[in-house]
């Protein structure tokens, strides 16, 4: 995690006079100044000092005599006299004198100049390229956004002496030697400081301050994620008349300049592409960034100035796209006459008579104002006094946001999302012990024979949440030097196209290559059959995580048996840990595949609401927002219901928004509002119990006709029964036609269940597949389980359903 300092970028001299030039050398016209190079990605941070920059342009040549390269579209023949381009380093042989009587044929012929567009400009030390993505200033007269200084580590505030390493949550860089306690290495992975880990666990860690008298200078990284400068990537160069260069810039913002503001699941050095351009002047343009997508950002080493961009925002629509969905932008078309542009030759060919003349004869009024028109909705206007991207559109970053001041509302809000990581996971304290001896053991013993752990239990009840923490707590013991090497693959069957994509994956993980599943099934056995081995990390134990390990069920079951039949065979050294649903799947399977899946299995019961209330005040801990009674409320009802602590978690979140609203809305009256109107009451849990549990779909699902809610019902009872995701149309049809027997019910016939079924598809309350053959058709409910039990255990007009709920 080596992060490179990148090179200060060195102030532009100030422009000399116009007076007349004189006939300079070869040296003097040609800029080589060594080019800025993009950084590549932090992780560890190299202190090395900046690379030596190159002599700068002599003050005799003014700023805008660059040397560029590669036009794109070369300006129109001016004749001036022509001059031999020089090949060696001495001095231009002198032009010829010429008479009055010599220059009045050429001041006849000569014509304004046009725009010149480039591919590549090499301008004050930088050498700029179109697809570059640069820093832009974002204010006039900002000295300091100039300033590019080495990052500082955040305990001994000092520049040099070792390797750095970032944190991942704030961004700090601190030396091996400064944390505590020392770090030999550079950790893999995701690391966050002690200072970060202390606030995760809701204790209070003071950080460092600087040294009495100490300024702390702030990165161009640390003043773009703040706002104070832009980020912007080059879409065309081109030159002036009047000898400035400008170019036309797509700009990236910050997740809090969009509309919906940063969400937790945004990065920290993440931006968005916008679809807005914008013409500014290269003076504004400070040195290079990186904007990577998300697969060279993940493959990327070390480097400061690395962001990550996945997503387009449309600055008018306020909405999401993303970049790899968009097709390839059209790029600048190449003029077939272009010539390399020679900017010696453009200036410093006039003698001193060419140079009075080009002072009276200045481009025309006429011209001067369509310039000024088509820069008058610049980026960087003068009279606006402002760099960078335009205004419209772009939602302003609210102060609470750039100050992180949140109100305790906000703050409950941001806790209770259930994106959120928690800072500890209370109530699973005995099933995470029983699953770190567990991983301990199979890590600890070489030979590992027939390791795998089947998790069970209702939704929402922690077991995916549970083993993730326990591997994190692993992560962090094998860091500090406790625990041998090991290899973590975490794979969701939602996520699979098919059962057999996971073949893919695994090899994929273990190797980074890709390749069809039928040959990584190939390579997999024999890897863990003591053949060829994959990958680096061959010789490390391999835990395999697979949630919802239900959906790898095939006809023949062929995919479970190869992923349980690894761990039996001598030296594989893999163990495997499945989740699922459904309690008994171990006995639907074949005798053979139950057999390899052995005898561990771990239970997680529904919480109960004691549990519930323990949960959510977890989470809220040093957050005085909801009332406790409000809190054991909502516990309460959740637990008659299911147990789903994501559901109660959504409640109270839902009634926080509700008491939210209620605040600033009053806030805005004339009426000043109450103390207490500032916490969650018992009310907002009542209102979000409402809007939760009798949602539209809920609504549907009670107003159905009666032969529709014996389908729901049906469906239900048995997707829990299979355990699996989808049933047939045939099986549901003879469990309902079964019930209504049962029930003296008036049996339906197959047409009457079809039509239903196509009706419940409209409404989206189940998912059909596509085809013609209905008794073969599978279905899938689109809605949690819960729902259907909220809305027909109490059915009027069928008491007995409640039986199968």
């Amino acid at each position: 995690m080596d992060l490179a300092a990148t090179p200060s970028r060195s102030k532009s001299k100030p422009r000399s006079s116009p007076a007349k030039p004189v006939a300079a050398p070869a040296e003097s016209r040609m800029d080589l100044c060594t080019p800025s190079k993009p950084t590549p990605r932090r992780k560890s941070k190299s202190t090395a000092s900046p690379a030596p920059m190159s002599p700068a342009t002599p003050s005799t040549v003014r700023r805008s005599r660059r040397l560029l390269e590669t036009p794109t579209k070369a300006a129109p023949e001016v004749q001036v006299k022509a001059t031999p381009t020089p090949t060696s380093r001495g001095k231009r042989a002198a032009p010829s004198p010429k008479t009055p009587a010599q220059r009045e044929p050429k001041r006849q012929k000569r014509h304004p100049r046009k725009r010149a567009y480039y591919r590549k400009v090499v301008y004050d030390g930088g050498e700029f390229e179109v697809g570059d993505d640069v820093y832009v200033k974002r204010r006039e007269a900002a000295e300091s956004d100039a300033e590019d200084p080495e990052e500082e580590c955040r305990v001994c505030f000092r520049t040099g002496g070792g390797v750095m390493v970032e944190c991942d949550a704030c961004l700090g860089g601190f030396h091996l030697r400064c944390v505590r306690p020392p770090l030999r290495r550079v950790p893999e992975g995701d690391w966050a400081c002690p200072y970060c880990e202390a606030k995760r666990a809701g204790k209070v860690a003071e950080r460092p301050r600087p040294p009495e008298g100490k300024r702390i200078m702030r990165t161009a990284r640390e003043k773009l994620l703040s706002s104070d400068l832009w980020a912007a990537r080059i879409e065309s160069l081109w030159r002036e008349p009047d000898g400035t260069f400008w170019a036309k810039v797509r700009w990236y913002i910050i997740p809090e300049e969009t509309a919906a503001g940063r969400q937790p699941h945004n990065l920290r050095r993440e931006l968005y592409r916008t679809n807005d351009l914008g013409d500014i002047e290269m003076e504004t343009i400070l040195r290079h960034c990186s904007v990577m997508s998300p697969k060279d950002f993940r493959d990327a080493n070390d480097g400061d100035d690395v962001f990550y961009c996945e997503y387009e925002y449309d600055i008018h629509w306020h909405n999401f796209k993303r970049l790899a969905d968009i097709d390839d932008e059209l790029e600048t078309k190449e003029d077939p006459n272009d010539e390399p542009y020679n900017a010696g030759d453009d200036y410093n060919s006039d003698t001193d008579e060419d140079s009075e003349y080009d002072e009276e004869e200045k481009p025309t009024s006429s011209f001067s104002a369509r310039r000024n028109q088509s820069h008058e909705l610049a980026a960087n206007s003068r009279k606006g006094r402002i760099y960078g991207l335009q205004k419209i559109g772009i939602r302003k970053i609210p102060e609470h946001v750039r100050c992180h001041q949140k109100t305790e509302l906000e703050k409950a809000k941001a806790t209770l999302l259930l994106a959120t990581l928690p800072k500890s996971l209370p109530c699973r304290d005995k099933e995470m012990e029983e699953i770190s001896i567990f991983v301990k053991d199979a890590i600890c013993n070489d030979q590992c024979l027939g390791r795998c752990l089947y998790i069970h239990g209702v939704p929402g009840t922690g077991k995916t949440m549970s083993v993730l923490a326990v591997m994190r707590r692993l992560r962090s013991e094998f860091d500090s030097g406790t625990l041998r090497p090991y290899c973590f693959i975490e794979i969701n069957g939602l996520k699979l196209a098919s059962p057999e994509n996971i073949y893919k994956v695994v090899y994929e993980q273990l190797s980074g290559h890709r390749v069809g599943w039928k040959k990584a099934l190939h390579y997999l056995t024999e890897h863990f059959s003591g053949g060829t081995k994959i990958g680096k990390q061959a010789n490390q134990p391999i835990i395999l995580l697979i949630d919802e390990l239900d959906l790898l069920l095939t006809r023949n079951q062929s995919v479970l048996y190869n992923i349980l039949d690894w761990p039996t065979k001598p030296n594989s050294n893999l163990v495997v840990i499945g989740i699922a649903n459904t309690m008994d799947l171990p006995e639907k399977l074949l005798p053979r595949i139950s057999s390899r899946m052995g005898i561990q299995r771990l239970c997680f019961g529904p919480y109960n609401y004691r549990q519930l209330q323990e949960i959510i005040t977890s989470r809220l801990k040093g957050i005085d927002a909801i009332e406790e009674q409000a809190i054991e409320f909502a516990s309460r009802k959740v637990a008659a219901m299911s147990g789903d602590a994501r559901r109660a978690l959504e409640i109270c979140r839902r009634a926080a928004e509700f008491a939210d609203y209620r605040v600033k809305h009053s806030a805005q009256s004339t009426v000043s509002a109450n103390k207490g109107d500032s916490v969650v009451c018992m009310g907002d849990i009542e209102a979000a119990i409402q809007e939760v549990f009798q949602a539209p779909h809920i609504q549907v699902m009670k107003n159905c006709p009666k032969f529709g809610k014996v389908i729901l019902v049906a469906l239900v009872h048995e997707l829990y029964k299979s355990g699996l995701g989808e049933i047939m149309f045939d099986k549901l049809a003879t469990t309902v036609f079964s019930w209504c027997h049962a029930n003296r019910e008036l049996v339906p016939g197959y047409d009457t269940l079809v039509k239903i079924c196509c009706k419940l598809g409209e409404s989206k309350i189940i998912l059909c597949e596509e085809g013609s053959k209905h008794k073969l058709q599978k279905l899938q409910l689109n809605y949690p389980s819960d729902d259907v039990t909220f809305a027909l255990k109490e059915s009027p007009d069928l008491p007995w359903l409640s039986k199968y709920l």
